[in-house]
Parts: C-alpha cells; sequence; structure tokens
C-alpha cells in the first residue's frame, strides 16, 4: 500500500497493492494495522455504496458536524467519478481550498478524507459505483453540506452546471461564505 499526501496534507490518496493474475486482480481495500502505520489510525465504523446510474450526477459536498462528523475512505468499484473535498476548517491555512481527482475502478486508488472537510463526486461513466468507510456513524440531524456549484470554491466541475443531475436536498445548499465555524 502506498500513501502520498494531497495538495492539503491531511487528505490522503491512497494507492492498493494489486495481485494480478489471468483471473482478474486481489487486493486489500483496507487493513487496520496497515492504515495505523501509515498515520491513518481511524476507527471505521460504518461502510456504504453509492450507485449513480447516470454521468453528470453530483452528490454533495456533504459533511456532518460534531460531534457527529467523519472521516470517509473512499474508492471506486465500477466506473469512474470528479472526486473533491473542500476544506472547511477556518483556522486552517487551506480554509475555502479543495483537492479534486478522478477516482476510477480501473486505477483503484482510494481517497482519504480527514473530518473537517465537505465531500462530493460528479460521476463520469455510467453505472458507477462508489464504496466508502466512515468514522462515524450517519446521523440526520448533524448532516451538513456545501454548494457544488459554489464559485467562490474554484472547482473546476467536468460536468457543466446546465448537465449535474442532483437531488433536490443537494441543488439547495448554502454556498461556503453560509457555513459556521464548525471545526476548531
Amino acid at each position: 500500500m502506498e500513501v502520498c499526501s494531497a495538495a492539503i496534507p491531511e487528505i490522503k490518496l491512497i494507492t492498493p497493492r494489486r495481485f494480478t493474475d489471468a483471473r482478474g486482480f486481489f487486493c486489500e481495500t483496507y487493513h487496520k494495522r496497515r492504515f495505523a502505520e501509515a498515520g491513518l489510525a481511524v476507527e471505521f465504523v460504518q461502510d456504504n455504496v453509492s450507485v449513480s446510474r447516470f454521468r453528470g450526477v453530483v452528490r454533495g459536498l456533504h459533511y456532518q458536524v460534531p460531534p457527529a462528523g467523519q472521516a470517509k475512505l473512499i474508492w471506486v468499484v465500477r466506473g469512474a467519478i470528479f472526486d473533491v473535498a473542500v476544506d472547511l476548517r477556518r483556522s486552517s491555512t487551506t480554509f475555502g481550498q479543495h483537492v479534486a481527482m478522478v477516482l476510477s475502478a480501473s486505477e483503484g486508488r482510494h481517497l482519504f478524507v480527514p473530518e473537517g472537510f465537505a465531500h462530493g463526486f460528479a460521476v463520469l461513466e455510467p453505472d458507477t459505483e462508489v464504496h466508502y468507510k466512515t468514522s462515524n456513524y450517519y446521523s440526520p440531524q448533524h448532516e451538513r453540506g456545501v454548494f457544488w456549484g459554489d464559485p467562490a470554491l474554484g472547482i473546476a466541475w467536468p460536468i457543466r452546471s446546465e448537465e449535474a443531475i442532483l437531488s433536490d436536498k443537494d441543488a439547495r445548499l448554502p454556498p461556503l461564505s453560509q457555513q459556521p465555524d464548525l471545526f476548531p
């Protein structure tokens, strides 16, 4: 397993080792001891799956507020996504900045997003399946979000706003400027 820091150092890009032969491949998507040795001593408590039928589906940017904040470990099992994490920690020198990258089933990389970041993605291929682990349980009363198309974020989404497929909830999320100071 290879672990590299992204432009915001707390966000990690993880490349699991794949064992490939004529049948396909095998890899460990999570190994608690190896993650801890790499400085990612996070206790994951919930696994989630998101399946998007169409290119252009946008999910996020979501986060949970303390005491139910979540770190996430994201990877794509089928298809590809443009994955984004936005720093919501106002005291951070990278507040409001983001890390964005393509994650795909074919290349197999994982993204670790710590607590204090909003996370979302745009689907690049039909029938994309995303798996992710969270360090806290889903809590509707602690769930929040940032509008994906907020120009203040400066995200170069590969999906135009008129082709984005959003849930009603995600379409109504407030911009970064309306987010309270939740992550000291």
